[in-house]
C-alpha cells in the first residue's frame, strides 16, 4: 500500500511514519531504544525471579514490584518490537486489527493497570508508616491479591469499549499515522466521522483510572508527611522519608510523559509531529527502564543484593 490518502471507511492497514522529520535518523535513533529494550526486559524478568525464588521477599510491596514489572514487560513487548522493524527494515505496515488492539493494550496497560499498581504501593506505604501496627493484617497475600484483580478488572470494564468504538469508526482521510506506534488520539484525528463522543469517553477514562489514582496517591502522601513530620527526632523523619523516595520517583516516571502526551494530545492543537511522536516514544520507553533502576536495583538494598548474589552464582 502506498503512503497515500485512502477512501475506504476501514482500511486494511495502517502505515507507521516513525518520528517526523527525524526519518533520515532512524537507524540512529533505534540504537538506544534498543539497548532500553533489552535493559528493561532483563531487568524486570530480573525481578520477577528474584521475587519469585526469594521468600524473604514475599511482602506487599514486593508483590506489587512485580504486577508494576510485570506490566511493564508487556508495555516493552507490544510496541517496541514494531517500532524497531520499522526503523531497521521500514516495516510501516500494520493491520487495522493489530493497530487497535495495541491501542487498547497500551492504554490499558499505561494509564489503567501501571498506575493501579503505583496506587497499591502508595497504599502499602501509607499503611506501613501510619499504622504500622496493623500492616501486616491489613495486607494479607489473599487481600493482594483481590486488589491486584481489582485493578485488572476496573481497566477491563472501563477500557472495553475502546476498540470497538475505533472498529465503528470511518477512516477516509488517510492510512498514514505519524507515530512510531498506534495511539488512540491519533487514530481519532484520522476519522472522518464526528469523534466527540470518543474524546469525552476517552478523557473520563483517563480521569477514573490514571486522574483518579493521581488523586489518591496525593491524597496518602499528604496523610504521610503529615504523619512523618509529627515524628519527635530529625533522624525518624530522614530514614522514612527514605523509604518513600523511591516511590515518588516512580510517580514522578509514570505520571510526567502520560500527562504531557494528553494534555498536547488534546489541548496542543499546534505542537509539531516530531514532539509528539517524541513524548509518545518517552511515555513508552522510559517507564520500564527508569522503575527498575528507582525501585528494583538503585534504591532497594535487598533486591540489589540478591540480583548481584544471582549473577555472581551464575544463575541467569
Amino acid at each position: 500500500m502506498s503512503l497515500s490518502n485512502n477512501t475506504n471507511f476501514h482500511p486494511s492497514t495502517f502505515l507507521l511514519l516513525g518520528i517526523p522529520r527525524m526519518e533520515a535518523i532512524h537507524t540512529w535513533v533505534s540504537m538506544p531504544f534498543c539497548l532500553i529494550y533489552l535493559s528493561a526486559l532483563l531487568g524486570n524478568f530480573s525481578i520477577l525471579f528474584i521475587i519469585r525464588t526469594d521468600s524473604n521477599l514475599h511482602e506487599p510491596m514486593y508483590f506489587f514490584l512485580c504486577m508494576l514489572s510485570a506490566v511493564d514487560l508487556i508495555i516493552s513487548t507490544t510496541t517496541v518490537p514494531k517500532i524497531l522493524s520499522n526503523f531497521w527494515f521500514c516495516g510501516r505496515e500494520v493491520y487495522f486489527e493489530a493497530c487497535i488492539t495495541q491501542v487498547f493494550l497500551i492504554h490499558s496497560l499505561c494509564s489503567g493497570m501501571a498506575s493501579g499498581f503505583i496506587l497499591a504501593m502508595a497504599f502499602d506505604l501509607y499503611v506501613a508508616i501510619c499504622d504500622p501496627r496493623i500492616h501486616s493484617t491489613i495486607l494479607t497475600h489473599r487481600v493482594i491479591k483481590n486488589l491486584g484483580l481489582a485493578i485488572v478488572l476496573r481497566v477491563v470494564l472501563l477500557l472495553s469499549p475502546q476498540p470497538f468504538m475505533l472498529q465503528w469508526l470511518p477512516y477516509c482521510r488517510t492510512n498514514i499515522i505519524p507515530h512510531t506506534y498506534c495511539e488512540f488520539m491519533a487514530l481519532i484525528k484520522l476519522a472522518c466521522a464526528e469523534t466527540r463522543i470518543c474524546r469525552i469517553y476517552s478523557l473520563t477514562a483517563v480521569f477514573l483510572t490514571g486522574g483518579l489514582d493521581f488523586i489518591l496517591i496525593l491524597c496518602s502522601y499528604v496523610i504521610i508527611f503529615y504523619t512523618v513530620f509529627g515524628l519527635p527526632s530529625k533522624a525518624a523523619w530522614l530514614k522514612t522519608l527514605s523509604t518513600c523516595g523511591s516511590h515518588v520517583c516512580v510517580i514522578l516516571v509514570a505520571y510526567t510523559p502520560d500527562f504531557f502526551s494528553f494534555f498536547t494530545h488534546s489541548f496542543g492543537h499546534h505542537t509539531a509531529l516530531h514532539i509528539l511522536s517524541f513524548v509518545a516514544n518517552i511515555y513508552i520507553f522510559v517507564p520500564p527502564m527508569v522503575n527498575l533502576m528507582i525501585y528494583g536495583i538503585r534504591t532497594n538494598k535487598r533486591i540489589r543484593d540478591q540480583f548481584l548474589q544471582a549473577i555472581t552464582s551464575h544463575k541467569f
